[in-house]
C-alpha cells in the first residue's frame, strides 16, 4: 500500500490493548500459529499485561489513515528483571546487570500483511526506528525464533544491526529464541 504511515505513541496499555491482541491473531494467523498454547490470545494477553505493567512501557502504532498497519512494544530491563535467567549459557554478570536504563528489550513487533512482504515497505524497520528515536536506552535486545521463515526473519534483524549474543526459553510453551542485541541503541 502506498502512502504516509503517522505513528502514534502510547504508554497506557488500554488505549491499544485490543488492537494489539487483534493484529496479534491475524498476523500469527496467518503464519498457522495460533493453534500453539503460546500464541493464544489469552496467553499473549497475559504477557502484554506483564510487560506493560513495568515502568517505561511504551507501545508505537503505525497508521495507514485511520487502518493500523502495525505496531511495537518494549520495556527497558529494571534490575529484578529476568530476561536472562532462561538463557541456555548464562552470559557474564557484567552484561546481564540491568538498572531500568541500560536495555530496551522489544517484546513485539509485528506489521500486517498490505504493509509486509513483497510490498517493501519497510514498515516494520519504521516501526522500530520510531520507536528507538525517543528512547534513552544504550542498548536493545528482542527475542526471534530463528526456525520461523526459514531463518529470514532473524537475518531481517541482523541487517538491522542486531546480533546473536545467546539462545533461550523464557516460557514452558514458548520456542527457544535467539537473544539477539542491539548495541548501540541507534546505529
Amino acid at each position: 500500500m502506498n502512502g504516509t504511515i503517522a505513528y502514534r505513541r502510547t504508554s497506557d496499555v488500554t488505549e491499544v490493548r485490543q488492537l494489539i491482541v487483534d493484529v496479534h491473531v491475524e498476523v500469527r494467523g496467518e503464519f498457522g500459529l495460533m493453534d500453539r498454547p503460546f500464541y493464544h490470545p489469552d496467553r499473549f494477553d497475559e504477557r502484554l499485561t506483564a510487560y506493560a505493567s513495568r515502568p517505561g512501557w511504551e507501545a508505537v502504532v503505525g497508521y495507514h489513515g485511520e487502518e493500523p498497519a502495525g505496531y511495537v512494544f518494549a520495556v527497558p530491563l529494571d534490575e529484578n528483571t529476568k530476561w536472562w535467567s532462561a538463557e541456555q549459557e548464562p552470559l557474564p554478570a557484567q552484561y546481564a546487570n540491568e538498572d531500568g536504563k541500560r536495555t530496551l528489550a522489544l517484546n513485539e513487533i509485528l506489521v500486517r500483511r498490505p504493509w509486509r512482504g513483497a510490498h517493501g515497505q519497510g514498515a516494520a524497520r519504521a516501526l522500530h526506528e520510531e520507536l528507538l528515536s525517543q528512547r534513552q536506552e544504550q542498548r536493545v535486545t528482542l527475542l526471534v525464533n530463528p526456525a520461523l521463515s526459514d531463518g529470514r526473519l532473524k537475518a531481517v534483524y541482523e541487517s538491522w544491526g542486531y546480533q546473536q549474543i545467546g539462545r533461550q526459553q523464557p516460557f514452558d510453551d514458548s520456542p527457544v529464541f535467539a537473544t539477539m542485541m542491539r548495541d548501540p541503541l541507534r546505529q
